[in-house]
């Protein structure tokens, strides 16, 4: 029996030392594979698809969709990255030079309820006295120039990391038949009799979050995006990029459109400031209808359960998170539901007493 029991220690401590190391090892690319993993789910369908067209060549499609994706998220990417630089060097310029200019308000400012009088005293006070308002707000001003350097710095070694990922996801979607075939193998061991529906749940589940939560980013961006350049407001493809973002991190898009529609206001005739207010406000709310048709569809689980899983995961892990979290809290409900379900039917199953 001690020698037995000395064997099995010796092979489980030597099991846990080098899958710890491994763990060690690979931890640093961890998040740039789940990323590469995620999108390779969500857009798999399309690249069926493609690979149809093309007559079944999937290394020709694979790089394809690379080369694509890499178009798509760094050449706006950079273009975002370098305007900012842009912007931030020539504001830093002017400031040194003392040729800042601050915009007088309109005389409708005045006229708004509560704040509208000493919001215009304020801003025409700024305006006419601009170096002294610099001079009063110098340490705010170089300390959100310092968080906006690192925003930028932050920016672009993320778009590096979404680019390898892009190229992780095509070798992936190269490979899906026999990364699938793996997937379910290690489900069985954990579950023998449900490991497939395990699987297929948690791709149904990214693809379910990508199009609730990702394909709704995108409508809020690009309905934000057509206000913006209707009514002339200035950046307006950065604004919609940012709402985008917003929208994807579960930030409301109102704190962002809202501001813009109250500048909107200050210059504009009051007739298409209420359409473009009333126009902001429907792209701002469509989260609210699109979300709960999107999220969950074509999943075998509540919408409730996808959607908190999406964004307490968010919280703990971040934009990946909305992934995880939603396939994590849907594979402990399948589990449970599981396990309560064969608990039931033991229990049904036993003879009557006597008594």
């Amino acid at each position: 029996f001690q020698k037995n029991m000395m064997a099995s220690f010796v092979q489980i401590a030597t099991l846990v030392i080098l899958v710890s190391f491994c763990v060690i090892i690979i931890s640093p690319f961890a998040g740039l594979a789940i990323w590469g993993i995620v999108m390779a789910v969500a857009i798999y369908p399309l690249f069926l698809k493609l690979c149809a067209k093309l007559g079944d060549r999937r290394k020709l499609t694979a790089t394809l969709f690379i080369v694509i994706g890499l178009a798509v998220v760094l050449i706006p990417g950079w273009a975002m990255t370098k305007s900012s630089i842009l912007s931030l060097t020539e504001f830093s310029t002017e400031l040194r030079a003392g040729s800042v200019e601050i915009p007088p308000p309109s005389e409708s400012v005045a006229e708004w309820p509560v704040v509208g009088e000493k919001l215009h005293a304020a801003w025409t006070d700024a305006a006419a006295n601009v170096e002294e308002t610099l001079n009063k707000f110098q340490p705010q001003l170089r300390e959100i120039g310092t968080r906006l350097a690192r925003m930028i710095g932050s920016t672009a070694l993320g778009l590096l990391q979404v680019a390898v990922s892009v190229i992780i996801a095509g070798v992936v979607m190269l490979y899906a038949d026999s990364g699938y075939s793996l997937s379910c193998s290690i489900a069985r061991k954990i579950s023998p009799n449900r490991g497939d529906h395990l699987t297929n749940m948690s791709i149904a589940t990214i693809r379910s979050v990508t199009n609730g939560v990702i394909g709704v980013g995108v409508i809020q961006g690009v309905l934000a995006g057509i206000g913006f350049f209707a009514m002339g407001v200035p950046h307006a493809g950065l604004l919609a990029a940012v709402v985008l973002i917003t929208s994807i991190i579960q930030i409301p898009a109102l704190l962002i459109i809202a501001p813009i529609v109250i500048w909107v206001f200050s210059f504009a005739a009051p007739l298409p400031a209420t359409v473009f207010a009333i126009y902001m406000l429907f792209a701002a709310l469509s989260d609210n209808v699109l979300k709960p048709l999107l999220l969950g569809r074509g999943v075998d689980l509540p919408a409730l359960v996808v959607l908190f899983g999406a964004l307490g995961g968010m919280i703990a892990y971040g934009i990946i998170g909305l992934f995880l979290g939603a396939v994590i809290l849907g594979l402990g409900y399948t589990i449970i539901s599981d396990w309560l379900q064969a608990s039931g039917s033991a229990v049904a199953d036993e003879p009557a007493g006597d008594g």
